[in-house]
């Protein structure tokens, strides 16, 4: 493999595209381990694109040399902070995305973190002695899991925008 920046992103694209496949292959099937494998499928497939965005940076940051250019989480570099007041223009969309929730790359960054986190039992309400012994329960309270749909969708935007930025980080 080369040792170009932009070979780690390309790479990283297309190990989430192969995680995505074996994600739609694993909810065609109905075999009892179907839901490990959606989830794992599901975790691989924003590690990938996780590790894509953390390509993508690099690629920005090693073309403009900027500081921190080997940072090891893309959020080190999509942070707004007085050394980088005037960061690049890819970066500056970056950060910019990544910096409203109801953004694709937001997302992105909130799903990969949630897969840190510790499984949380639901928030219950203090027994009541009056209450009934059985009670009826909400499944509409948790939340919906990620879509493959929608992991595909952040997939296509990253790679459509790593296309773009390459086209003006070209020297002619």
């Amino acid at each position: 493999m080369a040792h170009e920046l932009y070979t780690r992103t390309n790479q990283k694209i297309y190990f989430a595209g192969l995680a995505l496949e074996s994600w739609r292959r694993a909810e065609e099937k109905s075999a009892l381990n179907a839901p490990g494998l959606i989830q794992a499928e599901r975790e691989a497939s924003l590690f990938h694109l996780y590790g894509a965005l953390l390509g993508l940076c690099h690629e920005i940051a090693g073309y403009y040399r900027l500081p921190g250019a080997s940072a090891p989480r893309p959020e080190l570099l999509l942070m707004r902070s007085p050394q980088n007041l005037s960061p690049s223009p890819e970066l500056a969309e970056l950060i910019e995305l990544a910096e409203h929730p109801e953004t694709w790359l937001a997302q992105l960054l909130k799903a990969h973190a949630a897969l840190f986190e510790p499984p949380r039992a639901p928030a219950r309400a203090k027994a009541d002695p009056a209450m009934p012994l059985i009670e009826a329960i909400s499944v509409a309270d948790e939340a919906p899991a990620l879509t493959r749909e929608e992991v595909e969708s952040w997939r296509r935007n990253l790679k459509d925008l790593a296309l773009r930025f390459r086209e003006s980080l070209t020297e002619w």
